[in-house]
């Protein structure tokens, strides 16, 4: 119950979390980058428009300054015919107009494309006061209708004689309709509006969006007006659509690294029942030595004291031969004891600081001569320096004996052994290398489990003795090996504070 819990927790942490996480910063991102082009498109869409109408306002503008300067250079009344053929032709030309016109100064009409203008009480609009008085060209801040019921946007502007007093009035109307065709044809599924000053709808293209939109507003140049496009607001639905393979791949990727983690833990899992299991066996082997070792160790001494007597008293070859190997075999048993005494209680002998340089040095004349019986030559590299830890001198001579000890006896046909001796990020290190002739990777794993051994006269019993006693020393050892080049035995040893 309780590992399931610990499996949904962490299914909770590892998969659906993070996904969830890595799923909204997505999104947002996304929606973020569909927004930013949607306002761009939207800015695009108004500056198209924008564009458009200064160009028509501009436009009407230079046309009337032409009919302006046209007047100025004739003789007034006795070209009436000749102005009123020119404005009909700028009215066939440009179908935008919906009438352009020239008054007098009380406002009558002088010329004109048609007489539309005669029936409307053209100087009471506010555009055409606001001209008159300032005696500049002004645009309408709204629509008007003709007679004819026609949708316009009035301009006027205002004739000056030399003593800049107004002569004229020309009035342009601007054809709403004609305008609204030109902006649907340029952008015909987009709601779009132009509004005046006064917050006053002039015209609009499509319905407006009744719920969420956005809108983007952009100011003309040449009015005091603005053009306003409305957009649907980004529908998140798309974007998930849009981003459902990529959704989909990271929800497989934390899936995956769950799946991964709890193959690690089932993994560590196995490790440490697998830890625990070496620790029980090696705790059986403990109690079966304390309890039966000294027992063991009496009789094993009568026998011996007895062979040597037999030994003495039979002294025909034949027999020497049979008393030797009962005294060989006597003695590894006694060794075998010896092991399980280690394995039960290692902590039990006497420790202090001892230079590990000493030990070594010591060491020295019986690992080259054991070599020298294997045709091994040997190289030492030493550290200069005193190296103290807290040890059992005895203890670490076996370990340093057992491990050259393995490594001479897999160079059967000769090779090298090397000991390096140094100071490694505050520790002491100590390195058997050999030139033998490995260990298969298979075995490797076994080689510190109790009783396990690839030796014919072996107990199995070596190397779980070093490793207990170099844990004992809070020490670690480890081993690596590779088959037909040599195997490499790394010890390594906290430094005594007594220095």
């Amino acid at each position: 119950m309780m590992m399931s819990l610990k499996k949904i927790l962490l299914y909770i942490t590892v998969a659906i979390l993070p996904f969830l996480l890595a799923a909204g910063i997505l999104i947002n991102n996304k929606q973020k980058e569909e927004i930013g082009l949607h306002d761009k498109n939207a800015f695009r869409i108004a500056s198209t428009h924008q564009r458009q109408w200064d160009t028509y306002i501009n436009k009407t503008i230079n046309a009337l300054d032409t009919v302006s300067i046209l007047l100025e250079s004739s003789s007034g009344i006795n070209e009436k015919d000749k102005t009123e053929l020119f404005l009909k032709k700028l009215l066939l030309q440009e179908q935008m107009y919906g009438g352009i016109y020239i008054l007098d100064s009380a406002g009558n009409r002088i010329a004109g494309t048609d007489r539309k203008i005669e029936e409307m009480a053209i100087t009471q609009e506010e555009y055409v006061k606001t001209s008159i008085y300032t005696k500049d060209t002004t645009v309408s801040n709204k629509t008007e209708y003709l007679v004819n019921g026609q949708k316009v946007i009035g301009i006027a502007k205002p004739v000056l004689d030399d003593d800049k007093h107004i002569e004229n009035m020309i009035i342009a109307f601007l054809r709403v309709d004609y305008l609204t065709n030109i902006m649907e044809m340029l952008t015909p599924k987009d709601n779009i509006s132009i509004i005046n000053e006064d917050a006053e709808l002039i015209l609009n293209i499509n319905e407006p969006i009744k719920q969420n939109s956005t809108t983007i507003e952009l100011p003309m140049d040449s009015l005091p007006w603005k053009i306003v496009v409305e957009q649907k607001d980004i529908n998140i639905q798309k974007i998930l659509y849009k981003n459902a393979l990529l959704l989909f791949i990271f929800l497989v990727c934390f899936h995956l690294l769950y799946f991964v983690i709890i193959l690690y833990m089932h993994k560590k899992q196995a490790e440490q029942e697998n830890k625990e299991n070496e620790l029980q066996k090696l705790e059986l082997v403990g109690n079966m030595a304390a309890s039966s070792a000294h027992e063991i160790r009496h009789p094993l001494t009568g026998i011996k004291g007895l062979v040597q007597l037999l030994g003495e008293k039979h002294t025909e070859k034949e027999d020497q031969f049979y008393f030797s190997i009962i005294q060989k075999e006597i003695a590894r048993i006694n060794e075998i004891v010896s092991q399980f005494l280690i394995l039960g209680k290692p902590t039990e002998q006497k420790k202090q600081p001892i230079d590990i340089k000493t030990i070594v040095t010591e060491l020295k004349p019986l690992i080259v001569s054991e070599a020298n019986l294997f045709n091994v030559e040997c190289h030492f590299e030493i550290a200069k320096k005193k190296l103290l830890v807290y040890c059992n001198a005895d203890q670490m001579k076996q370990v340093i004996l057992n491990i050259t000890k393995n490594a001479l006896e897999a160079m059967e046909n000769g090779g090298t052994l090397t000991i390096k001796l140094k100071e490694l990020n505050n520790r002491v290190s100590i390195t058997v290398y050999d030139t033998g002739i490995g260990i298969p990777e298979k075995e490797l794993k076994k080689l510190f489990e109790p009783f396990y051994t690839s030796k014919n006269s072996g107990t199995g019993l070596g190397l779980v003795v070093c490793r207990r006693i170099i844990q004992s020393f809070d020490g670690e050892i480890y081993l690596s090996s590779v088959e037909n080049k040599g195997t490499k035995v790394d010890i390594i040893l906290p430094i005594s504070a007594n220095l």
